[in-house]
């Protein structure tokens, strides 16, 4: 029995969107010149004080970006205990909601920046980046909206450049086959598996497990790997 209520993704899109291939290939190509937001700058340079506090920290970092309350950064760093966990979301509000999904470990920090400019921070600072999840990212399924995916827009080199390990979730099958395809003009392959268990990582797969929907997770790594 459903538990849940959240409606389906609706969308007149049918399969892989027509344009997503030349949208990468521009945007692989074009310079990335807008200026970073100073909310951005400052908490990136925060973060940055703390990896460098002492002596300095050389070991891995796992970015969970647009992670909302916090919840999967949290499970990702008790999951991860000897890496450095950072979790990023654009929303004030949903950030400061983390202290009910805190963990009891003080290897994670959940900040509020905006993505697209904090991976190019962090591409610019050459971060020893060995994961990146990207767990139920806006969908933005009208057709239209393909160049407000992050794979359809101007992100994805500095995404693409920071790490070639990359987790993505969706309850949208056709983002995930987007994403894929996008990864595939970076050299990367992928893996697409249903997300099964009840170990939820997010309220979000909770939310739309609970409703009956299948969600999805896909594995992009590089092809030398």
């Amino acid at each position: 029995m459903a538990s849940g209520n959240s409606r389906e993704i609706t969308t007149s899109q049918v399969g892989i969107h027509d344009k997503l291939d030349d949208l990468v290939k521009k945007y692989q190509v074009s310079e990335n010149k807008r200026p970073i937001s100073e909310h951005t700058q400052a908490a990136f340079d925060e973060v940055s004080a703390w990896l460098d506090a002492g002596n300095g920290f050389n070991g891995e970092i796992i970015l969970d970006s647009c992670c909302g309350v916090g919840e999967s950064t949290a499970n990702i760093a008790r999951a991860n205990p000897d890496a450095r966990v950072i979790g990023i979301d654009k929303s004030a509000l949903r950030v400061d909601k983390h202290e009910h999904y805190s963990a009891q470990q003080d290897n994670y920090r959940v900040i509020r920046a905006d993505v697209n400019d904090f991976w190019r921070l962090v591409k610019q600072s050459n971060w020893n980046v060995t994961q990146h999840f990207l767990l139920y990212p806006n969908p933005y399924p009208k057709k239209t909206q393909v160049q407000k995916r992050w794979h359809a827009s101007a992100a994805m080199v500095d995404l693409m450049a920071i790490t070639p390990n990359i987790e993505v979730r969706s309850n949208w099958l056709i983002y995930l086959m987007e994403f894929a395809q996008a990864a595939k003009n970076y050299g990367m392959v992928s893996d697409l598996s249903e997300v099964t268990g009840d170990n939820h990582m997010t309220p979000f797969e909770r939310k739309y497990r609970g409703s009956g929907q299948s969600c999805w997770k896909l594995n992009c790594r590089s092809e030398e790997s």
